[in-house]
């Protein structure tokens, strides 16, 4: 059988393409189906029902045996009902290993707008910065609770923030010699690496959050029945992928 994707035949497209994440849950849900085979495993159990109800009517000797009978035959669905814990278990500690990294991402971000407010409040008095900027500003004074959707928005505000305040500061060497807003731009370029390697983290677990749940049937059924959805990965903002087409030499 041929290749079903043969790269040497096409179809191929030498414009490329721009990858975007699409910002859509989706919910984990199961059918009858699903509830038909978890009753399925518990029948195997009524054949030993069967035999131990006609022992205990006639022969009270072969009860024991019996009973084995309907031990076994309730062997996979008691065997399934812990791979359910397990898989519940296994979805709350995941859950919480993505609130620790979204935690960090929201740590690194929270020191980024205090190097916003420092370095605006440093050069507002000798340029007249970008009006976006001091809006920018006066918004992220207000305080920080952050939601999944609001921490892509406010990283994307940030780097639009960023980007609109230091080519100002870099037009006035006065300024740019400055040692605390030099010591706050080294800082922002660490913060954006640190933010980088952070978001793979929670991207990665948020990866496998949204294969797990969609992995039928033990962690399909306990994520439908906890009415669990896919997550959205932390996003880069449209400046950063504006930046990252630029020439850099």
């Amino acid at each position: 059988m041929a290749n079903q994707l043969d790269e040497m035949t096409g179809p191929t497209n030498a414009a490329g393409r721009d990858v975007n994440v699409i910002e859509k849950q989706l919910p984990a849900r199961v059918g009858f189906g699903s509830l038909l085979f978890e009753i399925a495993l518990w029948l195997f159990a009524v054949p030993g029902a069967l035999v131990l109800w006609a022992a205990y009517k006639g022969d009270a000797e072969s009860v024991p045996a019996a009973l084995v009978v309907l031990g076994l035959g309730l062997l996979p669905g008691v065997i399934f009902l812990f791979m359910k814990i397990g898989a519940d278990n296994y979805f709350r500690q995941l859950e919480q290993k993505i609130q620790s990294e979204a935690s960090e991402i929201d740590n690194y971000l929270e020191q980024r707008v205090q190097i916003l407010q420092n370095v605006v409040g440093l050069v507002n008095r000798a340029i007249d910065l970008d009006k976006d900027v001091m809006k920018a500003v006066a918004a992220y004074r207000s305080g920080m609770h952050l939601g999944d959707g609001e921490r892509n928005m406010l990283a994307g505000n940030l780097d639009t923030a960023f980007g609109r305040l230091f080519p100002q500061v870099e037009a006035y060497p006065e300024l740019k010699a400055h040692n605390a807003i030099a010591d706050a731009m080294q800082q922002n370029s660490y913060l954006q690496r640190e933010i980088t390697a952070a978001r793979s983290l929670y991207n990665d677990s948020v990866s496998q959050w949204n294969r797990d749940i969609f992995a039928w049937p033990t962690k399909m059924i306990v994520a439908a029945r906890r009415g669990y959805h896919t997550r959205i990965p932390f996003t880069a903002s449209a400046e950063t992928k504006a930046a990252a087409r630029a020439k850099f030499f």
